[in-house]
């Protein structure tokens, strides 16, 4: 067995690679018959030898033998199957990268033949005009090129030279292009610099020459569309088309519609063709009128589209191309120059501006019919359709015109208002009698004042405005929305609620914080007119309830009063923050009310309580005659209480006050005594004020501590205790125990008479 093994392996080296698979595959039969042989041997083998286990080792050996001899030959010969497929492989890869490479070789060829054949065609087209093929073939040996970049191989030199070549002919297509399109619209236009009313554009022309047949006018105009068509091709009719619109709006159409006087005329040159030109006729009307406008775009509209945007591209007019690009500019230019103005200036005018919607639907119509237009509703037409809301909106500006001109009339010129002041409210519209609403009214009326003639009777100045003063321009401005809220009577829902906007903007108009802040007076005034108004919006909306388009759930200007009170009183107690700070700032130069036996100090804190008292006192004569009566008393006196608490702090805070100290403080404090009431001046006449001035202790709240702080510091022990009244004299009304007894130690020195003085303080 070895010594087959031995030839196989030897005759290897023999082997062919094509005979190789039969002999694999003799190789492997044979490795079966010798498994078999093998296996059978060893059987009869062990079956004869048995008895002897040496000769079964032997064996044994044999077989492991011929097993690694087996095992060698399978490894030669997947080496060998392996090495031969790795090498077919190899052949075939190199064969099939051959084939693509020739193929693509083939492909570039025809790429090549294909631009070459493009641009002859391209160059005899162009010759001919025929601008349209022209820009097809061009096309095809731009897509040739394209195709060549795609193959990586490529050449660049020559990919460079025919990619040059594409552009170069395609400016050179571009010029002619331009060229052709120049002759067919040819503008005479006036220089930029003249552009200076409308006398500059009379000079405007614009030649059309279309090219079409002399002798029959129906002829389709071969040369145009082929234009048009490379124009499309090369992507540059919307760029042409809107050069072309920009100078049409800026120098023909908007012309046309700023200028009444201005009109167009269409004439006719046996070289030039159809001309448009403007000219001028004497009209004295400011704006013009819709019908005339509509007129005159249309002339011009027309006119293009007969000579130069009637032709159709791809199943689109190229009318429709000039049509999106100036029609928001110019619908917006009609409705600025032309419609705005044409709104009526009353409600009686209304009913007649269904002309000028109509006007306006037609005049779009026969864009839409050229095809300038598509869709169904426009700016434009809904402008005109909504013409109640525009002439809310007009009506409105001139109302906020008017209130913003007597908002900034001078503040300081006022009107004196008393409890007897009504606003003069027109007489409204009768809405009969038979009305069921009206009725009910009548019933609940008839009711209530049944009920009260059992009651308790309110007043006849109940809920009327105190004596006060006001702006002049405030009580107009009221008056003003009382005309316009009549004016809205029987008018549109849209023209009632910008009126409330109007009145909700009066309180913007109201605000001179600067001013208000400087000047006391005007904040004063400033407070009277946000609750003038306040008061009467309470009221204004039902006076005109009836009478107005509104709905249930709609606020009636109520709810604009509490701003104004806001904005009312915030202004007057910014204004009473600067007068507290005032005084205390004067107050702070008393050295703390200490020492007043020296002659500075007392000067400092005698000449601080003067400023305070001059400083009411001046305030109280530019509030008199100007806020009603109870608040300015409780303004004087809420400053006047600021002054004395914080003299009174200052005296508390003092541990030693002598017998001259004490003294000099009770001057002090007398001093504001008897002149601190006379600063409550509210009325003109000086006998009218005692009332208030004896009122002191109302408005002022720590008046009466002030008093007998001013008394304790003049009294002896005995008179003090007498005035405690073991807590039920004045004195333990306004004082705590803590406080007198810190006091009288101030006071008076430690002896066993002030002990005893503070121990019936308690």
């Amino acid at each position: 067995m070895a010594s087959f093994v031995t030839e196989v392996l030897a005759s290897s080296g023999k082997l062919e690679k094509d005979d190789l698979a039969s002999k694999i595959s003799k190789l492997s039969r044979k490795v079966d018959e010798t498994k078999e042989e093998l296996s059978d041997m060893i059987n009869k083998k062990y079956n004869e030898f048995i008895p002897s286990m040496d000769a079964a080792e032997e064996l044994m050996d044999q077989v492991e033998a011929v097993s690694k001899d087996i095992d060698l030959l399978k490894s030669f010969i997947e080496n060998e199957v392996q090495q031969n497929l790795h090498e077919a492989v190899t052949e075939y890869a190199k064969l099939k990268q051959q084939l693509e490479k020739n193929t693509a070789v083939i492909s570039m060829l025809q790429h090549l033949q294909e631009f070459d054949t493009a641009m002859e065609e391209y160059h005899k087209t162009l010759q001919e005009k025929k601008y349209e093929a022209a820009a097809k073939q061009l096309g095809k040996a731009r897509g040739s090129v394209e195709a060549l970049k795609a193959w990586k191989d490529s050449e660049l030199p020559l990919l460079k030279a025919l990619s040059s070549e594409i552009t170069v002919q395609r400016e050179n297509l571009i010029y002619h292009l331009g060229e052709e399109w120049k002759k067919l619209a040819v503008w005479k236009l006036p220089p930029a610099k003249e552009l200076n009313g409308m006398e500059s554009f009379l000079t405007t022309a614009l030649h059309l020459n279309s090219g079409e047949s002399k002798e029959d006018k129906h002829t389709p105009n071969h040369l145009l569309s082929s234009v048009l068509q490379a124009l499309v091709i090369q992507g540059e009719l919307h760029k042409k088309i809107k050069l072309f619109g920009q100078v049409l709006l800026k120098y023909m159409l908007k012309p046309l519609i700023m200028y009444p006087s201005l009109l167009v005329e269409v004439g006719e040159q046996l070289e030039q063709g159809t001309v448009l030109s403007l000219h001028s006729e004497e009209n004295q009307v400011e704006h013009p009128a819709p019908a005339e406008v509509y007129t005159k775009i249309l002339i011009v509209l027309k006119t293009l589209h007969e000579h130069l945007f009637g032709t159709s591209i791809d199943d689109k007019k190229v009318s429709a191309i000039l049509g999106d690009q100036i029609w928001e500019e110019m619908s917006d230019c009609i409705i600025r120059e032309c419609l705005l103005y044409s709104i009526p200036t009353n409600s009686s005018q209304l009913a007649a501006y269904d002309t000028v919607i109509k006007e306006t639907e037609d005049f779009e119509n026969h864009l839409k019919d050229m095809g300038y237009l598509s869709g169904d509703s426009t700016d434009l037409l809904k402008y005109a359709r909504n013409v109640n809301c525009h002439f809310a909106s007009k009506k409105c500006q001139d109302v906020i015109v008017a209130a913003r001109k007597l908002m900034t009339s001078e503040m300081h010129n006022t009107v004196k208002i008393s409890p007897d002041y009504k606003l003069a409210i027109p007489k409204l519209p009768n809405l009969g009698g038979g009305s069921r609403e009206k009725q009910e009214v009548k019933r609940s009326g008839h009711c209530d004042q049944q009920i009260l003639e059992n009651e308790k009777q309110l007043g006849q100045r109940t809920l009327c405005l105190p004596v006060c003063r006001i702006s002049e321009s405030v009580q107009q401005l009221m008056e003003l929305a009382i005309k316009t809220l009549s004016e809205a009577v029987g008018s549109s829902p849209q023209w009632y609620v910008d009126t409330t906007a109007i009145t909700s903007r009066m309180k913007m108009s109201l605000a001179y914080e600067d001013n208000l802040l400087k000047f006391p007076h005007l904040a004063a005034i400033q407070h009277n007119n946000c609750m003038f108004l306040a008061h009467h919006l309470l009221t204004l909306g039902h006076q005109f309830r009836p009478h107005l388009p509104l709905k249930d759930g709609v606020a009636y200007f109520v709810d604009l009063v509490p701003g104004f009170r806001r904005l009312g009183a915030q202004c007057f107690v910014a204004q009473m923050n600067v007068q507290k700070a005032e005084m205390l700032e004067r107050l702070s130069t008393a050295r703390n009310f200490s020492n007043l036996d020296d002659e500075d100090n007392y000067s400092a804190a005698s000449k601080a309580v003067r400023q305070v008292i001059h400083q009411l006192k001046r305030l109280g004569k530019v509030w008199q005659d100007v806020l009603p009566v109870n608040i300015y008393c409780k303004s004087m006196g809420t400053l006047l209480n600021t002054a004395i608490s914080e003299l009174i702090t200052k005296i508390m805070m003092l541990e030693d006050i002598s017998t001259e100290d004490g003294e000099r403080l009770h001057t002090l404090c007398q001093t504001i005594l008897e002149e601190g009431p006379l600063v409550f001046t509210p009325l003109p006449e000086e006998n009218k004020n005692k009332k208030y001035q004896e009122e002191v202790p109302v408005y002022v709240k720590k008046w009466l501590t002030f008093k007998e702080l001013s008394i304790v510091l003049h009294a002896s022990l005995q008179e003090i205790v007498d005035r405690w009244a073991e807590g039920k004299g004045p004195l333990a009304q306004e004082f705590s125990s803590s406080e007198m007894k810190s006091l009288i130690r101030a006071l008076f020195q430690n002896t066993d008479r002030r002990a005893i003085a503070l121990t019936k303080i308690k």
